[in-house]
């Protein structure tokens, strides 16, 4: 039976592992062919998963995978990616801008160099990424794209400022583009998840505990609930997982948790609480 995207092609960003790797699967399962854009080539123990694991994952679904070995501050290689993706598929139908650099410290301990770091990994490459992308989306009359990045806010971030800038930069490039393309049938969305999701990134940073963290499951879903729509019928939203997995009719949260069941102390993210 086919899925509810057969037919469709999503470059996905950062998907040689976490979040992005499971949104690759996903998304093949439901019937996607998959461009694996990542800068991973070999696993690690520090950084499990490659561009080539994640495709190999893809394809035992039954659909088509493209891994591209992409470094997304390089205007070139995204460039050679969205065109080694017409190539090999002929259209681009959903872009999930998932990479992105991490760095949570105070001003003075973010020198001037990981502050570009974190500008180029995140909004730059997020833009560049829809500025080639685009094109295709615009002629075909139909798009996705979902920017990972959180509500805009002016609520003060202590400690992760520059991160934060970059995010909120992402937040306002995905609102722009929705209100620019709307007559196109293209939709750009942001999503960002209510509690921290169990990845690579989570781990290594040691934010809390497992029994704090949410499983990739839950972004998978809410992912699908957006694109489960029609470009014009969601666009230009600022979501977090629970908000459109509620609008989708779900109301049972606990199998999303590691542990099976919320834990006594969760780790919020979504403004109710300090994260981290």
């Amino acid at each position: 039976m086919a899925g509810i995207l057969e037919g469709r092609v999503a470059i996905i960003t950062g998907s040689s592992r976490g979040i992005g790797r499971a949104l690759a699967i996903r998304l093949a399962e439901e019937g996607a062919d998959i461009v694996v854009a990542a800068k991973s080539v070999e696993s690690t123990e520090r950084l499990p998963g490659s561009i080539y694991e994640t495709a190999e994952a893809v394809r035992r679904t039954g659909r088509r995978a493209l891994p591209v070995r992409v470094d997304v501050r390089d205007e070139g290689q995204i460039a050679a990616m969205v065109d080694a993706a017409i190539a090999e598929f002929g259209r681009i139908d959903i872009l999930i801008n998932n990479a992105g650099a991490l760095w949570w410290q105070p001003v003075l301990d973010t020198p001037p160099k990981r502050f570009d770091l974190l500008m180029q990994v995140n909004v730059r490459a997020a833009y560049l990424c829809c500025y080639y992308v685009l094109p295709h989306m615009k002629r075909q009359r139909w798009g996705h794209i979902i920017t990972m990045a959180p509500p805009l806010s002016v609520e003060p971030n202590p400690n992760m400022v520059a991160y934060m800038i970059a995010k909120m930069g992402m937040a306002r490039l995905a609102i722009g583009i929705a209100a620019e393309h709307r007559e196109d049938n293209i939709a750009s969305n942001t999503l960002w998840p209510c509690a921290p999701i169990e990845t690579a990134a989570v781990i290594n940073h040691g934010l809390g505990e497992r029994a704090q963290w949410r499983t990739p499951e839950i972004m998978c879903d809410a992912v699908m609930a957006i694109l489960s729509q029609e470009p014009s019928a969601c666009t230009g939203r600022m979501l977090l997982d629970e908000e459109i997995l509620r609008e989708a009719g779900i109301t049972d949260f606990d199998r999303y948790w590691c542990e099976g069941r919320p834990p006594a102390n969760p780790i919020w993210i979504d403004g109710r609480q300090r994260w981290p």
